[in-house]
């Protein structure tokens, strides 16, 4: 008898073991064939700035006066401001569009699903503009990166912004032209984020997502968006900081009053509109990209995630200017992730996720890094990773000759395609295609590796963002007050066939929520009391995420029905 009830306990307990790790979130739930895709979705209209416009011409000023009244109205534009080949317009506007990864909502029937909106990366240039076959919202990258989290659950946008700089200008045309482009993507972004959150709260939902959990994901130029983002909230003394004034003017190079405030709104040259919508983020990931300034973050921003190749010879990963990959010209000094990241959990930013224990091989692999140095980088310099710059992933790849070293080894795209093979300049009377000048600085490109990184991403990533969007089963260590609830509630017998008691002699249960596996809340129960029995009722066997909350707390426990 006993040998029988030890094999039906380590059978339950085993049972248990095998389906904890099928949790919504911590892993894909759906197949790729469950992933529904809605593109080409228009979430706001504003000015093109390619082809580059003379906007002091008295023409380009009666366009925008016009484009202004039709905006304030809530009309259409005329196609003569969308069609570049009409000359009856100087000034032309973009619809600009965004592609939405959802499970299906026939297998999914959770309807407050967290987003992940991802931001591309490109230079600030079209492709093959910016030398590369990347930068769109379709890059190989992007679509892969949306539909992995699309299976674990997340409602995954991939969103384009309007591009357009100077490359090719002097050093302050440069630095300017960067800055405004850099500027006119966080209003971009800003406006995306405002159209999904009225399409949640005032338009049905279509999309069924969560409008208080939005994570922004910046990959390359997207970094620096998502981080821009974050951390632009002081106008205009954010922008008056020196290295982003006109030595000649004395003014910001970034000019709200023409180009409107961080939120896209309010400016001569922008054409969107307040619809009362927050525009909150809970939580920042960049691959690559910089921080424009320090003295941008504060306590209180978001939590932030950042992998970064330690020896980027664009976006530094310590403090270091930007260069610009079609022309190598220095544009302007930022700060890497190793700084901003570190800053973050000086100021206790990303304490929320700063307790996630060891244990996990990606946590293991990006602790292993911290306080090593100092490490090589090209131009026989040298960095230190800092000692306690929790979520940060640093890379330390081969050390190559200036501008070949490896900076997003997670990229990848079709060698055969007209942009990879779109010729972008010449090497001694050759010519050279896009997909042989991005080869220069990541020479091993293809599918499975870019994959192989993706998954490290999601597996460092995910656990933090379910800990910052306090999603269930999320892996954070608990606090000392939390601990004592824990300690304090009894949940018996478990694994349990019928009835599941609850019991915490020393705090009131206020209510209690059961959750299956893929998000879906199956019982909620008030208790207002110590003790509560829960009946099984019709529900299947399996793991469940028991939700037992407190007047002011709250704590999870996994249970078996079997």
């Amino acid at each position: 008898m006993k040998k029988n009830y030890f094999l039906v306990i380590s059978a339950c307990l085993a049972s248990l073991y095998s389906l904890a790790q099928t949790q919504r979130y911590a892993d894909q739930i759906f197949t790729d064939d469950q992933i529904v895709v809605t593109s080409g979705v228009v979430f706001g209209t504003n000015i093109r700035f390619i082809p580059p416009v003379d906007f002091t011409s008295s023409e380009a000023q009666a366009d925008v006066v016009a484009l202004q009244g039709i905006a304030e109205a809530g009309g259409d534009y005329p196609d003569a401001y969308y069609d570049l080949g009409d000359e009856s317009t100087t000034v032309k506007v973009r619809d600009l569009q965004m592609d939405v990864y959802e499970p299906d909502p026939a297998v999914d029937d959770v309807e407050d699903r967290p987003v992940i909106l991802y931001l591309h990366t490109g230079n600030f240039l079209p492709p093959p503009t910016n030398g590369s076959p990347t930068g769109t919202r379709i890059d190989s990258l992007a679509i892969t990166t949306c539909r992995e989290y699309a299976k674990r659950g997340f409602v995954a946008i991939s969103m384009e912004y309007r591009l357009g700089w100077n490359p090719l200008g002097n050093s302050l045309e440069r630095r300017g032209t960067l800055l405004n482009a850099v500027y006119r993507a966080i209003q971009d972004t800003k406006e995306c984020v405002r159209h999904i959150r009225e399409d949640a709260n005032e338009n049905g939902n279509p999309f069924g997502i969560d409008p208080d959990k939005i994570v922004l994901f910046g990959e390359g130029s997207g970094g620096y968006v998502a981080l821009g983002y974050a951390t632009v909230d002081d106008l205009p003394a954010e922008i008056e900081i020196e290295k982003f004034l006109n030595p000649v003017t004395g003014e910001s190079f970034v000019d709200p009053t023409t180009v409107g405030d961080e939120n896209g709104l309010n400016g001569l040259l922008t054409l969107y509109r307040d619809n009362e919508q927050d525009t909150e983020i809970q939580m920042t990931i960049n691959l690559g990209g910089a921080m424009g300034d320090i003295s941008w973050l504060e306590e209180g921003d978001a939590p932030m995630v950042s992998f970064h190749a330690i020896r980027d010879d664009f976006a530094p990963f310590d403090d270091g200017t930007v260069i610009v990959p079609t022309t190598q010209e220095e544009v302007v000094d930022v700060s890497g992730s190793n700084v901003f990241i570190q800053a973050a959990n000086d100021f206790g930013n990303n304490d929320v996720f700063a307790g996630i224990p060891d244990g996990d091989p990606f946590t293991d692999q990006a602790r292993s890094f911290y306080g090593q140095g100092p490490i090589e980088i090209s131009n026989g310099l040298e960095v230190t990773v800092n000692d306690t710059p929790e979520g940060l992933y640093p890379l330390l790849l081969e050390l190559r000759p200036f501008l070949t070293n490896i900076a997003s080894p997670w990229q990848w795209w079709d060698p055969n395609s007209p942009l990879a093979q779109a010729v972008v300049g010449e090497v001694g009377g050759n010519p050279i295609t896009a997909h042989q000048a991005s080869l220069a600085s990541n020479p091993n490109m293809s599918p499975e590796q870019g994959r192989t990184y993706l998954d490290t991403i999601q597996g460092y990533s995910v656990p933090r963002i379910m800990c910052a969007l306090e999603l269930p089963g999320a892996p954070c260590t608990v606090g000392i007050e939390e601990q004592v609830l824990q300690d304090n509630t009894d949940i018996f017998p478990n694994p349990t066939t019928s009835t599941l008691s609850i019991r915490n002699n020393e705090n009131a249960i206020v209510r209690i929520e059961l959750v299956d596996v893929t998000g879906r809340k199956v019982k909620s129960e008030l208790v207002n009391g110590h003790f509560y029995e829960l009946q099984r009722g019709n529900l299947n066997d399996g793991v469940y995420l028991l939700q037992v909350i407190f007047e002011d707390q709250q704590i999870t426990k996994k249970v078996l029905f079997n």
